[in-house]
């Protein structure tokens, strides 16, 4: 499965400057997910992250993975079209190396497990293979 740009605004809320997934590349239901983020100079990000040195605040990458999360759930068809989510917990996040302008992020989020409309993921952030930053993410879901 792989969905683009105006796939995934169809699911998400997000939108410029926020929306933090350009596609998805790989959905499994029950098992996971992952996503790109193609990383440019462009981001408004960049004017203060920072302007000599820029690199993609780690936050953003998790914000990015949580997205990516966002789209299992509305995927897999376990929340409704007229719920939103909300990222509600981050555990063990650890960022290995910086992304740069010009690195394709590509985010793997497994599905750990569902209690109680809570999501818990288990998401690595990597460029070219290599671990950027990982983490533990619970969402959950609310109505619009």
């Amino acid at each position: 499965m792989e969905l683009n740009t105006l796939d995934i605004m169809k699911l998400l809320p997000h939108r410029y400057p926020f929306l933090l997934v350009d596609k998805i590349v790989k959905f499994e239901s029950g098992t996971g997910i992952a996503g790109v983020k193609n990383v440019t100079i462009n981001e408004p990000f960049f004017q203060g992250h920072f302007p000599d040195h820029p690199i993609m605040p780690g936050v953003l990458i998790l914000e990015a993975m949580a997205q990516v999360g966002g789209v299992y759930a509305l995927l897999a068809k376990e929340v409704g079209e007229h719920q939103v989510p909300y990222f509600v917990g981050i555990d063990n996040a650890k960022f290995r190396k910086p992304v740069l302008p010009g690195d394709v992020l590509l985010l793997e989020l497994t599905l750990l497990k569902v209690r109680r409309g809570i999501y818990h993921f288990s998401g690595k952030a990597l460029v070219n293979g290599k671990l950027v930053a990982e983490a533990e993410l619970k969402a959950t879901f609310a109505d619009k």
